[in-house]
């Protein structure tokens, strides 16, 4: 009785000490992988099961009523800016950019996640076939499926690059303050167009940060951080 008592005390203290010494790490991990991909396969489930959801319906017909003309022209170019325009360019630069700075963990972590997070968004969408929404006549239509996306996870996918990039300098707040407004903003446009129920965001969203973060942990592992630093000594190796 007294070395199950011992063992288990132990196992207690070994336990804490792991905690306390990888417990911040673990819980990103949970916030940055896990979380995401839970709500992700809590959103495909319920597609795949034929069910609606409850939200998507009133949130399209509340950005339909505020419909302006001047509205219209905004969220028109936002949607291009999340992705032919803005999104597509800035990725292809930003992998450009840190190859031609010799940065090559970095840029080996930008092109793995965008190109990565695209191919996931193209399989996904015919594996759910979700049909558009069709409440009213969009002025800036879309021909392909709906869930995931791809304006979703285009600009998250790039918002957590850059974010993830600049967080051990001083350009971490506004690089998230920026990234949280963009891709916002680049969401609600593809709602207030019609083009996409809020559920293709949230499942968009979801999956862009699973994998980013998945990718990030898996190229900077260990103590390695990007853009320099007393832990990054092999970050360009």
């Amino acid at each position: 009785m007294g070395d199950a008592v011992d063992t288990v005390r132990a196992d207690a203290r070994f336990g804490v000490a792991f905690l306390h010494r990888h417990g911040l790490s673990l819980l990103l991990v949970f916030l940055g992988v896990l979380a995401p991909l839970a709500a992700f396969g809590a959103l495909a489930h319920e597609l795949r099961e034929g069910g609606g959801f409850f939200f998507d319906i009133p949130l399209l017909e509340a950005a339909h009523a505020l419909e302006h003309a001047g509205f219209d022209r905004f969220f028109v170019v936002i949607a291009a800016l999340g992705y032919q325009w803005g999104v597509v360019p800035l990725d292809a630069a930003l992998v450009v950019a840190l190859g031609w700075r010799r940065r090559m963990r970095e840029g080996l972590f930008a092109g793995i996640a965008i190109i990565g997070s695209a191919l996931l968004n193209l399989g996904a969408k015919p594996l759910f076939a979700r049909d558009r929404p069709s409440l009213w006549a969009s002025i800036a239509p879309e021909g392909n499926y709906s869930f995931p996306s791809g304006h979703a996870m285009g600009s998250m996918t790039l918002a957590c690059v850059l974010v993830l990039l600049c967080w051990w300098t001083r350009w971490r707040w506004p690089a998230l303050a920026g990234a949280i407004v963009f891709v916002a903003l680049v969401g609600a446009s593809r709602v207030y167009l019609g083009v996409h129920f809020p559920s293709d965001i949230l499942a968009g969203w979801a999956a862009a940060i699973a994998w980013t973060y998945a990718v990030y942990g898996t190229v900077f592992r260990a103590r390695i951080r990007p853009w320099g630093g007393a832990g990054a000594r092999r970050a360009g190796a």
